[in-house]
């Protein structure tokens, strides 16, 4: 008997080139979102004048605006106060000016400190603590040693407790606590320390104090808990006792004082994303050049956010988190950071800042120039960071330089547009202009004139920061489409159908993809661009040329497949990716899917398979129609013990029932002593179920009494893992085999001669059925039960309708059974089913 024909396509490498193309492009998301605009080698600035001899920021990390400030913050709390933060609450009533800090994504601790402190989301940043005389900050070792390191040495000092203290299992106030105690400490070790006594009355001091309590105690309990509730009144009792301990070292009223928050938090106990919970943060300033409480303005300042405040007759100003290093800035006296893109928000002569009036016009519209002229630099060294990877003092030479390496280079026409009075760029022109009405002490339309520049400059800052992102979209885009072209390659094979494997017109396509890509490579050489843009375009030259060449094969080769149904075909493949697209914001869909999947795609079966297959039917449908009630119920879900435990009785109830059919299976087809062996895993692996609802129903009682997660619990947990690595490292014998049934990891190595393809189903569902009870907080595991056995019956209906629509003759010989697959239009059905269920295993529960 000849051979079977061997297929030119390698299934293996199209896994391995998939694999290192879509690692290789994740660095395009980098490279086009999160490129850094930090750049050095610019001059500093100063408005040359203090307000305050030292400045005070506190940062309740994780801290809500909404709970800070309203009344009734905690309804569903018996004997909640009014007012959780009482002593803040005051200060914004009587002696302070208070508004909403609006942070941006990623809305996480070290970008949200990085925008307060020096530049907004970026690393290696030139920041106020830096451009202080001496900083001491207290807090969190995952946040302090970064302004630490950027920092001229010895300038800024840490003060932080060791990692293991950050304990979301256990009561999280102690780290705020902590931190007050160490400020405490430190003017108590100056009255015997000379030179800390002088570095701490010296001029432009900041003190740091970084309470992560509150991030720590709503990640374990969530924002509307009573512990969180606590922490907050105990954050608002250190601001108290911080403010008493100044004034009692000091006895000058010189200090000024900044309350705010890095981030917020979700209502489910998260942050990072843009969620309105997250980006709006309570912000409070007093003390020492900082206005008191103002009427409100007419329109009012306050919204339906702020309206249970209590404050509605106060005016209420807003800022950008990254404006906080400019205000601090200016209230202490010290070089604006050279990177910092905040805007001073008493810029602005249309509304009031944060500064106080005594200040007067003049000082202000120092301030807003320096403001300016930093935004303006800013701007010009950006252009050369993004585009000629150079360090240039002066604006012009760069934007020469730019314009003589960049091909059809578009500068910014705000700032480089020429203004035909002055015959100056506008930006030089808009800088002049500013100096003028200055020295004319017209200061209130200074101040207009600088807003709008820095408006302007921002803007330009956007777009250099933005220019290559046209060509980084346009090879994603060619990239992926062309992977889509390259793997359809490995669906209709049309090299193993053409006769000869070169077509007449492969030349040409060899030429042109050497062409596109060797002129890519040498304008990338001419513009300095970075070296991943060399690998990125390497990608779809190489996709295309395979998928260009192939189907000049193809085009040869007689038409074997009804184009006008692979049409139709592809049309609602297109409308049910999008639809899939629209279900990561509108969870029904998911539920719509299942229905269909369940309900529609049943009729569509031929009606002799449909009538020889009523039971299977009717269980694919129950089935279909519980998984579909699972994206609709809330995202936001409470820990039920009772819930998690219910899931595993399922799973170990519907295992059982399954092992009794897979045994007598197994028993027919391999033998009693196959049966045995697989007795043995399933009994070890319901066991370790059994295990892991009473370690979880032990975990839990645990972090509801506050004591963290008990100690044996987490050997227990860690073991089991543990001795599966080690197993599947050193073990071969059977009763290894056996024992690798103790972890889900060793599902997958409990294979051999023992199984059935079903019995290796159920061993993986019993496997990772630990997991779904250990890391589930309420329904997930009914979630696991039900999604594992829709897959299987899925597997089970493929199979018939399948067999029952192609039937294999009973005639037809080894050799023409092993020929080679042939596609068929319902195969776009199969793949887009694996989609949806791929799709429903990550998000079908809100996880």
């Amino acid at each position: 008997m000849p051979p079977p024909p061997k297929s030119r396509y390698s299934v293996p490498k199209l896994l391995i080139l998939g694999l290192v193309f879509h690692f290789v492009y994740i660095g395009t998301v980098f490279d086009c979102y999160f490129t850094s605009p930090v750049v050095h080698g610019m001059k500093s600035h100063s408005v040359g004048h203090a307000v305050s001899k030292r400045l005070v920021l506190i940062v309740g990390d994780g801290l809500r605006a909404d709970l800070l400030f309203n009344e009734d913050a905690f309804p569903t709390i018996p004997h909640a106060p009014k007012v959780v933060a009482p002593y803040l609450k005051s200060i914004a009533e009587t002696r302070g000016a208070f508004g909403i800090s609006h942070t941006r994504v990623p809305t996480e601790s070290r970008p949200g400190h990085v925008a307060i402190i020096g530049m907004e989301n970026q690393p290696n940043f030139d920041s106020v603590f830096n451009q202080s005389s001496h900083t001491f900050s207290f807090g969190s070792p995952d946040i302090l040693p970064m302004f630490a390191r950027g920092a001229i040495p010895g300038k800024v000092e840490t003060w932080c407790y060791n990692e293991e203290d950050e304990d979301f299992t256990k009561d999280a106030t102690f780290l705020d606590i902590w931190v007050f105690d160490r400020l405490k400490e430190l003017f108590q070790n100056a009255t015997n320390n000379i030179t800390l006594n002088t570095q701490l009355r010296s001029h432009k001091v900041i003190f740091f104090l970084h309470l992560l309590g509150l991030d720590t105690t709503g990640h374990s309990y969530r924002p509307h808990s009573r512990e969180y509730l606590n922490n907050i009144q105990v954050v608002d009792n250190i601001v108290r006792q911080t403010e008493n301990l100044i004034n009692e070292f000091y006895h000058d009223k010189e200090t000024s004082f900044i309350f705010t928050a890095d981030h917020g938090m979700s209502v489910i106990g998260n942050h990072g994303d843009g969620d309105l919970d997250n980006t709006r943060t309570p912000l409070i300033a007093w003390g020492r050049g900082i206005r008191g409480p103002l009427p409100d303005s007419v329109p009012s300042s306050h919204d339906s956010y702020s309206k249970p405040w209590g404050l509605g007759h106060l005016f209420r100003r807003d800022v950008e988190q990254a404006d906080l290093a400019a205000l601090m800035a200016s209230l202490i006296g010290i070089d604006w950071p050279v990177n910092s893109v905040g805007v001073l928000p008493d810029i602005d002569p249309s509304r009031p800042g944060y500064l106080s009036p005594k200040l007067g016009d003049e000082s202000l519209a120092q301030m807003a120039f320096v403001n300016a002229k930093v935004s303006s630099i800013t701007l010009l060294y950006e252009q050369v960071f993004v585009f000629l990877k150079v360090i240039l003092e002066q604006y012009t030479t760069k934007h020469e330089l730019k314009r003589a390496q960049a091909f059809f280079y578009k500068p910014f026409v705000t700032l480089e547009g020429l203004n035909t009075i002055s015959d100056q760029s506008f930006r030089l022109a808009n800088l002049t202009n500013i100096e003028r009405l200055i020295q004319a002490k017209d200061w209130h339309a200074s101040r207009l004139a600088s807003a709008e520049l820095i408006r302007i400059s921002l803007n330009g800052l956007h777009y250099l920061q933005t220019y290559d992102r046209f060509l980084i979209r346009g090879m994603v885009t060619f990239a992926y489409i062309g992977w889509a072209a390259y793997t359809s390659l490995y669906i209709f094979r049309p090299l193993d159908f053409a006769k000869t494997p070169e077509a007449s017109g492969t030349v040409f396509v060899h030429l042109s993809a050497a062409v596109a890509l060797i002129g890519f490579w040498t304008l990338f050489a001419l513009q300095h661009a970075p070296f991943m843009f060399y690998v990125y375009v390497a990608f779809p030259c190489y996709f295309w040329h395979q998928f260009l060449q192939q189907e000049m094969a193809w085009l040869r080769v007689p038409p074997r497949v009804d184009y006008w149904k692979l049409l139709v075909g592809t049309s609602m493949t297109l409308i049910v990716i999008q639809a899939m697209v629209v279900g990561y914001t509108h969870r029904f869909i998911w539920s719509i899917g299942f229905i269909f999947t369940g309900i529609v795609w049943p009729v569509s079966w031929p009606s002799r398979i449909l009538k020889q297959n009523l039971p299977l039917v009717a269980v694919w449908g129950l089935l279909c129609l519980s998984a579909g009630v699972f994206p609709v119920l809330p995202v936001a879900k409470k820990e039920s013990l009772i819930t998690i435990l219910v899931g595993g009785c399922l799973i170990l109830l519907c295992g059982g029932f399954s092992a009794l059919w897979v045994l007598h299976e197994v028993e027919r087809l391999k033998g009693k002593k196959s049966r045995q062996a697989l007795t043995a895993l399933f009994l070890i692996q319901a066991t370790l179920v059994v295990t892991t609802m009473i370690i979880t129903a032990s975990s839990v009682k645990g972090l509801q009494a506050k004591q963290g997660l008990p100690l044996p619990n987490r050997v227990l947990g860690w073991t089991v893992l543990g001795i599966s690595f080690t197993l599947v490292a050193n073990g071969r014998t059977r009763l290894l085999k056996i024992l690798q049934a103790v972890s889900p990891v060793l599902a997958f190595a409990s294979g051999g001669p023992y199984h059935t393809a079903f019995s290796k189903f159920l061993a993986y569902f019993l496997g990772f059925g630990p997991c779904f009870v250990i890391l589930s907080i309420s329904v997930e595991g009914l979630f696991y039960v039900t999604y594992s056995f829709l897959l299987a019956t899925w597997v089970v209906s493929e199979s018939i309708v399948r067999n029952g629509r192609f039937p294999v003759p009973a005639n037809e010989s080894d050799h023409e059974r092993t020929k080679v697959y042939s596609f068929q239009p319902d195969d776009l059905r199969i793949a887009l089913f694996f989609l949806f269920f791929v799709q429903v295993g990550f998000f079908g529960t809100g996880k």
